[in-house]
């Protein structure tokens, strides 16, 4: 089933490439051109074989695409859109992968051509690794993708992008940037905060624990640890890009976790029961939901092959 001739990847690390590799694999585009200013990247792009062509000049990588995905950070996005803007071909659809929508669609109004379609996308998959060889065609498969249109979206480019990530085994979702925002702040930003907070900290304190904090390191810790093996460049731009929504939920975190203070301090052994009971049947839901699995060590394998799903970071 092919959806389009000449899909254009600009940016190659994990994201970019498992979907060079699902539309592959799924047979839905004739040609696929890889771009990346890293002339590393590009060679390994054109070792593992992954694209048709490769292209470090975005300018040319986009000319005759009617998919172009913009994969790189998302703090790239206002002088990439300009860049490729003039280039664009008529009725071709720009989207993204990117973790924060609303800076998106700020960055990529001014420049975008009336004759495209601009459908901002955000797959709610990853893992830690990075670069090309970190991707899997399965990546997507049994995750969300959230798609944040226009209100005047043309609705057959939706409808062609959409069938692209239901074909990769996402289910999506249709919701507005602000709501995006405000939803994935809340469970994946602030999550990922925390980790490189508390990883910082274990860090500052292995002087005084002789090296114990890594050795001991038990699955809770451990799970932190790789969320904060996450990358930075990535990571650092999703902060400041949607930094109304993570300091309005970072507020709110910052005031529960001073009542659980206050309860750990004064003994209140009811209050800490009632949370924790609570947060423990919404570790059910998300089991019952689809979203992991009741396995021990986080429904995790240590062992994951590549053709095989990797947990979400």
């Amino acid at each position: 089933m092919t959806l389009y001739k000449h899909v254009t990847i600009i940016g190659f690390g994990l994201i970019g490439s498992s979907v060079a590799r699902a539309l592959r694999e799924n047979g839905l585009c004739e040609t696929i051109v890889a771009c990346d200013q890293d002339a590393a990247c590009l060679k390994k792009v054109e070792e593992l074989h992954l694209a048709d062509r490769t292209e470090a000049d975005p300018a040319k990588a986009v000319l005759g695409a009617d998919l172009v995905m913009l994969a790189t950070p998302v703090g790239t996005f206002g002088p990439l859109a300009k860049t490729i803007g003039p280039h664009l071909d008529y009725g071709a659809t720009v989207t993204d992968v990117g973790s924060v929508k609303g800076s998106v669609v700020r960055a990529l109004r001014p420049h975008m051509p009336p004759h495209v379609h601009v459908i901002p996308g955000h797959p709610v998959a990853g893992t830690e690794q990075s670069g090309p060889e970190a991707g899997f065609a399965s990546l997507f498969f049994g995750r969300w993708c959230i798609l944040t249109p226009p209100e005047d979206v043309d609705e057959t480019a939706l409808t062609t992008l959409k069938k692209m990530w239901e074909a990769f085994g996402s289910t999506v979702e249709i919701m507005t940037p602000e709501h995006h925002d405000l939803v994935l702040a809340i469970t994946s930003h602030i999550p990922h905060l925390i980790a490189y907070n508390i990883v910082g900290t274990a860090h500052d304190l292995e002087g005084v624990t002789d090296s114990e904090v890594i050795k001991f390191s038990a699955g809770g810790f451990r799970d932190f640890t790789r969320i904060a093996a996450s990358d930075p460049t990535m990571w650092r731009d999703v902060f400041l890009h949607n930094k109304e929504a993570v300091l309005e939920m970072l507020g709110r975190f910052t005031e529960d976790l001073t009542a659980l203070q206050r309860a750990i301090r004064w003994g209140d052994g009811d209050k800490l029961f009632k949370l924790f009971s609570h947060t423990r049947a919404i570790r059910k839901q998300i089991i019952e939901a689809g979203q992991d699995d009741a396995a021990p060590d986080f429904g995790r394998e240590h062992d994951i092959p590549k053709n095989n799903m990797s947990p979400k970071s």
